[in-house]
């Protein structure tokens, strides 16, 4: 089934293709020197990364690295930052830039056009034979990355496969009440009923929490039951491709819709009252406690609760199931991986030794580089076994998460690399494989929107308009949500806001941007 599910991956088929076109150029037995310098280089990195980590030379990952490629980095980005986007900002601000450079697409973008960073595209072109043949075999993903001017100012972390969430529902209590998995929103509606009115843990109280998420993204992916979308990609609240259109899912009319009816259910206690409080614990707490019935979560962590649990909640079973269908009859899940990241490095105009840096970022998209970076190294986290790299026994029996442990020795960490889905399939149980294989099989995805890289011009539309239409809409959200006001005596008043706000304008840019970027047949 792991094999199955990676093979039916369309990220991974196109992987296929990648590996193929990097034959031509480079073959498994002629890599054997990947020396990105003649002479013994040092290189400095200031990445500050996901407000907590920064990128280290001690790593073990990176210290192999250093060995095959004869380029070592020199962290120079401060450990006592609790802010990655202040961090980087001061460095940008005291001019202070170092070799290598870890930070976000449109920071690249941005401060490349104006002389911080170098444009790639030559580089590549030159120096990166592993670069070169990703991207061509994945022209998309280079327009996705590439700034408002074409040119590729960083090299993205880059996942592979699609999936990353699915519904989830306590089949126990399906079993124990009579009830079938719902296939409609009645049916949801009622199974959550269900869950709230004829105590399904058996404590012979009324706290079945039926519907829960640790996040409020999730808790409104019930929208989708009436066609609405929570967001067109992978970030929460992102805009959405409508036939090569793009606008906003929460100026929609399906949203209206769905916001009433969710708000609707919140007042029945259907919904977690206390969703903007409980926080990201939520589904430790109440999964642990048999109070929770149904959500909305990552396929390998949330499917380890039927082991944990196994031996305190008798007959636990919380299993994923499909999409429910849709009001229109349609079955979809607008939860993806985000393929193209924002995150990634860059070199700085300040580089003595930009072909050699890029030569350093091309060892990472070698099959050898792709393994360390997604699996360690060879013989400490992961051997090869029957031609692919497989975690040891140990990190995988290991009481600490196998991503958590990649983490503190380099591996898995958003340099611009290719992610290799098998190493989340390695670790997922039988439960989220199964899962992962039901929505493989339905083929219910949305396409993702991948970003849009704005000229100066454009971005100083969107940042004079766009935030506060979005601290608006997040606000009636909430306002709607809790009943402080009805949904449908004021969307006119919510739509005629969000025009006088400047929505129009935004869409104006953010096509301009699309067309573009993608061209004006997407």
């Amino acid at each position: 089934m792991r094999r199955n599910i990676v093979q039916t991956s369309r990220i991974f088929i196109s992987l296929i293709a990648l590996t193929s076109a990097c034959q031509a150029t480079t073959a498994l037995a002629q890599e054997a020197n990947y020396r990105a310098s003649a002479d013994p280089l040092e290189l400095t990195v200031h990445y500050h990364f996901r407000d907590q980590y920064v990128y280290t030379q001690d790593w073990p990952v990176e210290q192999k690295a250093a060995e095959l490629t004869n380029v070592r980095v020199r962290n120079v980005a401060s450990s006592a930052s609790t802010n990655s986007k202040d961090a980087f900002n001061l460095m940008i601000t005291s001019g202070d830039l170092a070799d290598i450079v870890g930070g976000l697409k449109d920071d690249f973008n941005r401060y490349g056009r104006e002389g911080a960073f170098l444009p790639l595209d030559d580089l590549i072109a030159e120096h990166a034979p592993h670069i070169k043949a990703f991207f061509e075999a994945h022209p998309a993903f280079h327009n996705a990355a590439a700034g408002a001017d074409g040119k590729l100012y960083y090299i993205p972390y880059i996942q592979d496969g699609t999936l990353s969430e699915g519904w989830f529902v306590r089949q126990d209590w399906l079993e124990k009440l009579g009830l079938e998995t719902p296939e409609t929103p009645e049916e949801v509606y009622a199974v959550l009923k269900a869950f709230r009115e004829q105590d399904p843990n058996g404590n012979g109280q009324k706290d079945e929490v039926p519907y829960f998420s640790r996040n409020l993204g999730n808790t409104l992916r019930l929208m989708n039951l009436w066609d609405a979308r929570v967001s067109g990609s992978a970030t929460y609240g992102d805009f959405a491709v409508y036939d090569g259109e793009l606008r906003h899912p929460w100026a929609e009319q399906n949203y209206k819709t769905a916001m009433s009816n969710l708000a609707q259910w919140y007042k029945e206690g259907l919904i977690d009252p206390e969703i903007f409080t409980r926080g990201p614990r939520a589904r430790e707490y109440l999964l642990g406690n048999n109070l929770g019935g149904m959500t909305h979560d990552w396929f390998p962590s949330t499917s380890t609760y039927n082991v944990s649990l196994a031996d305190t909640i008798e007959g636990f079973s919380f299993r994923p199931m499909l999409p429910p269908k849709t009001i229109s009859g349609d079955r979809f899940e607008d939860a993806r991986r985000q393929i193209v990241t924002a995150e990634g490095w860059g070199i700085s105009v300040a580089n003595e030794h930009p072909v050699e840096t890029i030569k350093y970022f091309d060892f990472w998209f070698t099959e050898l580089g792709r393994q360390m970076a997604n699996f360690g190294v060879e013989g400490d986290t992961y051997t090869i076994v029957d031609g692919k790299p497989t975690f040891t026994e140990a990190v995988l029996t290991d009481s600490q998460p196998v991503n958590a442990q990649l983490w503190e020795i380099g591996a898995q960490v958003p340099r611009g690399y290719v992610m290799d889905y098998d190493y989340e399939l390695q670790w997922s149980n039988e439960i989220a494989l199964a899962g992962m294989q039901l929505y493989e099989a339905c083929d219910c995805l949305k396409p993702d929107f991948m970003g849009v890289a704005l000229t100066d011009n454009e971005k100083a539309v969107y940042d004079r308009y766009w935030p506060s239409i979005l601290t608006y809409m997040q606000e009636m959200q909430q306002t709607w949500l809790l009943g402080a006001q009805d949904v449908d005596s004021t969307w006119d008043a919510y739509q005629s806001r969000l025009e006088q706000m400047g929505y129009g304008e935004v869409l104006d840019v953010m096509q301009t941007a699309y067309q573009r970027q993608y061209g004006a047949d997407q």
